[in-house]
């Protein structure tokens, strides 16, 4: 499946006292990884809001294999898991500037019509970006 890698620094602020990258914000390193996933087939979040469709997490599981640490030039690599559906599945593997395993990941996201708040199928210029 289409695979991604975008890369971000560590900075000073999503460190702790010992200069360890919070937990807490491998989630949104997750969530740049899938927006510029989305954003090299040329379909943006702001795109989907304004036709009507909403992409919640409904799932998150990061698995930490080594710390990032402030300064860190971090490689966010994004992977969709299956055709999207009602739900689309990423898998993240994220390393350093030495190529150094720090995570991996996967988060499940579900499509919601934001007009009635329902779960809805995968919009179709998603799917016909896929078949490319």
């Amino acid at each position: 499946m289409k695979k991604h890698s975008t890369t971000l620094r560590v900075r000073y602020a999503e460190t702790d006292q010992m200069g360890v990258v919070y937990h807490g914000n491998y989630a949104q390193y997750f969530e740049i990884g899938r927006t510029e996933w989305l954003r090299s087939m040329g379909v943006t979040y702001k795109y989907m809001e304004k036709t009507g469709i909403m992409l919640p997490v409904i799932s998150l599981i990061c698995n930490f294999k080594k710390s990032a640490l402030y300064d860190d030039v971090l490689t966010v690599t994004t992977q969709l898991r299956k055709t999207p559906s009602v739900k689309i599945e990423f898998e993240y593997e994220i390393t350093n500037q030495n190529q150094e395993l720090i995570c991996t990941g996967s988060t499940i996201l579900a499509f919601i019509n934001k007009e009635i708040n329902k779960p809805t199928r995968c919009p179709k210029y998603i799917l016909e970006k896929l078949e490319l």
